[in-house]
């Protein structure tokens, strides 16, 4: 009963908004440490890759991104002082007045300064999912019947674990791959990527569900 009590009260918006936004930021770490690697040179354009040897480069493309600043490893240094903030911020301040809205702003930052692109879309999906925390969402409770909330309610633990997984796969999984088992398919990794973008719309969306149930006390674990 304790367990189902404590999963219950747990908020579906700062679930994701902190899981995603950790795991976002983790990617734009990645991103920095390339750059970084890469020292102090200028990039020959607005758009970069973020590793250029080693079997991300060779294996994973690149890590494509770009950065407004003309030097790549003040970008690495930026992308990885961003990414751990974000971090931070999602596990310990994303659930505060507009703390969804300051995550997306962070990202936005970290894309302007080289976290390339995976992480900064399924970082801003994470702080739009911010966004719901203690929101008392009038419109989707005047528009969803009874019905249809709880069976979305239901469903977003399972739109979350799959969303979950698919992303640990993009952040670690390929990582392992690269690295352990000099595995080469950068379309691979591209179709993660938009299955982790398409999976966060209906997590968000049955996480909505979820709170209001929730806020209700009718979410059964």
């Amino acid at each position: 009963m304790n367990d189902e009590n404590a999963l219950s009260s747990l908020s579906a918006a700062r679930v994701v908004a902190a899981v995603f936004g950790v795991l976002g930021g983790l990617g734009g770490l990645t991103h920095g440490v390339g750059e970084v690697l890469q020292g102090s040179v200028r990039p020959d354009g607005l758009f970069i890759n973020s590793w250029t040897q080693g079997p991300i480069a060779t294996n994973m493309g690149g890590e494509p991104g770009l950065t407004i600043v003309p030097n790549m490893l003040v970008t690495g240094i930026l992308t990885i002082v961003f990414s751990l903030t974000i971090i931070v911020w999602s596990v310990a301040f994303v659930q505060r007045q507009n703390g969804g809205l300051i995550l997306i702003l962070f990202f936005i930052a970290l894309l302007l300064v080289g976290g390339g692109v995976g992480p900064i879309v399924i970082g801003v999906l994470a702080g739009v999912a911010g966004l719901g925390i203690d929101a008392p969402y009038p419109r989707w409770r005047a528009r969803l019947s009874d019905g249809l909330r709880r069976v979305l309610a239901r469903l977003w633990p399972w739109f979350f674990g799959l969303a979950l997984i698919n992303t640990l796969f993009l952040v670690f999984g390929s990582l392992v791959l690269v690295y352990g088992f000099d595995f080469n398919n950068p379309d691979l990794f591209v179709g993660v990527f938009f299955l982790s973008a398409i999976l966060l719309i209906p997590t968000i969306i049955t996480g909505v569900a979820y709170d209001i149930q929730r806020g209700e006390g009718g979410v059964a674990a």
